[in-house]
């Protein structure tokens, strides 16, 4: 682990030298190596590397998809919505058929609530043959019609987004999400008690369970399922706060 460590920061030092001094021939591999660092910085959770890498890289290289994708990403993490989107655009301006940007433009609608654009986002997806999960832009389909109160089109492509991968959380999670937000708490405990059987460290469903029981007045199940979710994400979440404060009004 200290080897590998070591090599990436020589690696860092090896872009930083060269870039200072640098042919144009070689300024483009260089644009994409940077690149690379700040696609591992984002994979890794550190945004604000990320970030800095890919506009350095940006500098020398702004026609690039991908590197406008990945620019995107970052901004969508750093809850910069408005960027994302710009940078989404541009890289579908540059490869029309580019459907990880294309989802991800209406990832970045959803974060704006602009449901309509984020549905042509997610529909244009769906339709493709060559796009190689299509349980994710279903399930982004569901959570767009969800947000607009539209919850059997919501449960449509929850479940048709499960029939592809049954194991995909986000859309478990969205139907649970349909059955708390109707008021169908026993329904919702129920099958939240048959996926947490198949995902039992599936922390977002141990919350929805802990809001169903909430439903219901059983405050004591309620408690546990919240404890429970504390011991399953890191402390510093959202999720883990979510928690905290669940416990604290409860007791």
């Amino acid at each position: 682990m200290k080897g590998s460590c070591f090599s990436f920061i020589i690696f860092l030092i090896f872009i930083s030298c060269a870039s200072q001094n640098v042919n144009p021939i070689n300024k483009k591999e260089i644009a994409i190596a940077t690149q690379r660092v700040g696609e591992g910085f984002y994979n890794a959770g550190n945004y604000t590397s990320a970030l800095q890498n890919l506009l350095e890289a940006y500098e020398t290289i702004p026609d690039d998809p991908y590197l406008n994708n990945s620019l995107g990403l970052v901004y969508l993490a750093k809850k910069r919505f408005d960027l994302a989107e710009d940078h989404f655009k541009k890289a579908l301006e540059l490869k029309k058929e580019y459907f990880d940007a294309k989802n991800n433009l209406g990832a970045a609608y959803l974060k704006q609530e602009k449901w309509s654009q984020a549905i042509e986002c997610f529909e244009h997806v769906s339709r493709s043959l060559v796009y190689g999960y299509p349980e994710i832009p279903y399930a982004n389909l569901g959570w767009a019609y969800f947000h607009q109160k539209k919850y059997e089109k919501a449960d449509f492509y929850f479940n048709k987004s499960l029939q592809i991968n049954p194991k995909f959380l986000i859309s478990i999670h969205g139907l649970a999400s349909i059955y708390l937000e109707t008021g169908s708490h026993l329904q919702a405990i129920d099958f939240l008690n048959q996926e947490l059987k198949k995902e039992p460290n599936a922390a977002i469903l141990h919350s929805d369970m802990a809001k169903a029981y909430e439903g219901i007045n059983d405050l004591s199940k309620a408690k546990k399922s919240w404890s429970t979710v504390l011991k399953l994400v890191p402390e510093t979440s959202q999720l883990a706060m979510e928690a905290k404060k669940k416990l604290n009004d409860l007791n």
